[in-house]
This record gives C-alpha cells, sequence and structure tokens, in this order.
C-alpha cells in the first residue's frame, strides 16, 4: 500500500475515533446502576457522565442533572474531564496537520517537508490516543474495585457504562493511526554519493605521434 493509501486510512481512523472521543465526552454512560444482590427496583436506572447525571425511568423519562461544583467531584472524574477534552482537542489538530502535509493535498509543495508534517500528525494521534484511553480505564478500574468491595452496599454499586466501551475503541483507533503514519512517514533518504563517471580518453595516457 503506497503512502497516499496509508494517510488516507489514517484520516478515516482518526474521524472515527475522534467521533468516539466526542461521545464518550458528552454522553453520560460512564457508569449506569447496577441490580446485583437484592437491589430488584428497576423502576429507575441511574446513569452518570463527565458533566451530569441521569435518572431514567422506565416509561422512557429521562431527568439529567449537571454536577453542582468541580470541587466536589472524585479525582478520576476531574482527569477524565481534562484528558478527554484535550484528547479531542489534540485529535482535531493532528487531523488538520495531517491534511496539510499529506500526499493527496496541495497545501504544502514542499516533498521534503511532507513526510515530517505527517510524522508530527502521527504523534499527536498517539498522545490523544492515550489521553482517552488513560480515564476510561481509570474509571472501569473503580467501577470494578467498588462492585467487588464487599462494604459498597449493593444499592450504591455501579457498572460499566457504554462510554467506556466507546472510550477503548476510540483509543485503539486513534493509536492504530497514529502508530500507521509514524511507520509509513519517514523522511526520504537522499542518495549516499554522487557516481563519476570518466571518459576513456580522459583515463587513457597521451601519446605522441612522431
Amino acid at each position: 500500500m503506497g503512502s497516499v493509501g496509508v494517510q488516507i486510512v489514517c484520516v478515516a481512523l482518526g474521524v472515527l475515533g475522534l467521533i468516539g472521543a466526542i461521545v464518550c465526552c458528552a454522553v453520560p454512560r460512564w457508569k449506569v446502576s447496577s441490580f446485583s444482590g437484592s437491589n430488584i427496583v428497576t423502576a429507575q436506572r441511574t446513569q452518570e457522565g463527565l458533566w451530569m447525571n441521569c435518572v431514567v425511568q422506565s416509561t422512557g423519562q429521562q431527568q439529567c442533572k449537571n454536577y453542582d461544583s468541580l470541587l466536589v467531584l472524585s479525582s478520576d472524574l476531574q482527569a477524565a474531564r481534562a484528558m478527554t477534552i484535550i484528547s479531542c482537542m489534540l485529535c482535531c489538530l493532528s487531523l488538520l496537520v495531517l491534511f496539510c502535509g499529506a500526499d493527496f493535498t496541495t497545501c504544502i509543495e514542499n516533498e521534503d517537508a511532507k513526510p515530517k508534517i505527517s510524522l508530527v500528525a502521527g504523534v499527536g494521534l498517539l498522545l490523544a490516543g492515550l489521553l482517552i484511553i488513560i480515564p476510561v480505564s481509570w474509571s472501569a478500574h473503580i467501577v470494578v474495585r467498588n462492585f467487588n468491595d464487599p462494604l459498597v452496599n449493593d444499592s450504591q454499586k455501579m457498572e460499566l457504562g457504554a462510554c467506556i466501551f466507546v472510550g477503548w475503541g476510540a483509543g485503539v483507533l486513534l493509536l492504530l493511526g497514529g502508530g500507521l503514519l509514524c511507520c509509513f512517514s519517514r523522511p526520504k533518504s537522499g542518495s549516499g554519493g554522487t557516481a563519476k563517471y570518466y571518459s576513456n580518453s580522459a583515463s587513457a595516457p597521451n601519446k605522441n605521434y612522431v
């Protein structure tokens, strides 16, 4: 596969990863209420996200409320907010840089600079993928730890929401796109040296004829 095909695939992976990161940031489905143990009340379901928590009734009616203050939030939620937003911004910036330095665009005429620009975009996508995988993995670890903790009441236990899995998928897509760009965007190495050719007449000794 040529560099143009690889760059087109990386753009597609980056766009899909960006959509997944935006979904994780906006949709309040990081944690959902659990109905394990003696908790058999299914009339309503609690959902928690980065910015709000929602209560969904069995009739389908949903009520959401924003968090009252940033200072009362847990450290993992505050870090997840920051890293998810930075991941979305870095992914957007990397895609713009990739469009400028891609072989299928004419934004930059210098062919020697295009591999370096694509390499920068690849590193940006790698960082964006890490910044989305870290918070969802951290949140998933806390949910699993609290779920297996016998000291936590069954009514307070939560399960993994859909945004956790969407975040993992988005992070893998961004890492894959960034890795492909870093592998296929190496600067072209020039020739080791210039070959010199000598004509036979120049190398042959001069002869004097009498």
